[in-house]
C-alpha cells in the first residue's frame, strides 16, 4: 500500500501567489486545489464564436469580457475560471480576479457537466451582481439560460433561435454560436 496523501488547504493569498507561477491552471473550491483538463476541439470553438458574438455588446456597454484565464472569485476561499464572463462593475483592487460579474457562460464539458450544472450553479446565482448564467452544450445544439428576475430564478432552454443576454441586451443566435462547429458525442 502507498503513502496516504494529504488534502492541502490554501489561503486565497497563497493560492493566488501560487497560481501565478504555475504551469496549469487550478481552481480553488472551499481552500482546495483542483488542476483544470483540457478543453475539446468543440468547447474551443464553441467560446471563440461566444467571444466574438459577445464582444461588440460587451464594449458598446462599457464592460469587460473575459476568456477562460481570469479567476472569478465567488467566495473566501473559491475561485472559478468561468469560460467568459461580463464585468460591468468596478474593478477590484486585485488585478488577477473579478468579482461581480453581470453574465458567465460555462460551455459543458462531458467532465465537468456536473460541477457546471450543481456546484458553479449556486455559487454564479448567489453573486448579487449576476443576471445571467448561461450553459452551452458540446454534444447538442442546445443552451440554457439561468436568469434573476424580480427575485426569482428563470430557466429556459434554447435548441433554436436566439438566446437573450441578461445585462448586455441583445441575444446570441444559436446558429452563430454553433457556426463551424463539429459536435462531440457523448460519451457513455
Amino acid at each position: 500500500m502507498g503513502e496516504p496523501a494529504r488534502l492541502r488547504r490554501l489561503s486565497p493569498e497563497a493560492y493566488l501567489e501560487e497560481e501565478a507561477r504555475s504551469p496549469m491552471k487550478r481552481e480553488l473550491v472551499e481552500g482546495v486545489p483542483y488542476a483544470m483538463a483540457g478543453a475539446s476541439r468543440a468547447h474551443n470553438l464553441l467560446v471563440g464564436n461566444l467571444h466574438y458574438l459577445l464582444y461588440p455588446l460587451a464594449r458598446r456597454k462599457g464592460c469587460r469580457l473575459y476568456v477562460a484565464d481570469m479567476k472569478l472569485r465567488v467566495g473566501e476561499a473559491t475561485f472559478y475560471y468561468p469560460d467568459l464572463m461580463v464585468v460591468c462593475a468596478p474593478p477590484p483592487e486585485n488585478p488577477f480576479y473579478e468579482e461581480a460579474p453581470c453574465l458567465v457562460v460555462e460551455v459543458l464539458s462531458p467532465s465537468t457537466e456536473g460541477i457546471d450544472r450543481r456546484e458553479k450553479l449556486g455559487r454564479y446565482l448567489a453573486l448579487p451582481s449576476l443576471e445571467g448564467y448561461l450553459l452551452v452544450d458540446t454534444t447538442a445544439r442546445r443552451a440554457e439560460l439561468y436568469r434573476k428576475e424580480s427575485g426569482e430564478v428563470l430557466y429556459e432552454a434554447f435548441v433554436g433561435g436566439e438566446v437573450p443576454l441578461p445585462c448586455l441586451g441583445g441575444a446570441l443566435p444559436l446558429e452563430a454560436v454553433y457556426a463551424g462547429v463539429e459536435l462531440e458525442a457523448r460519451p457513455g
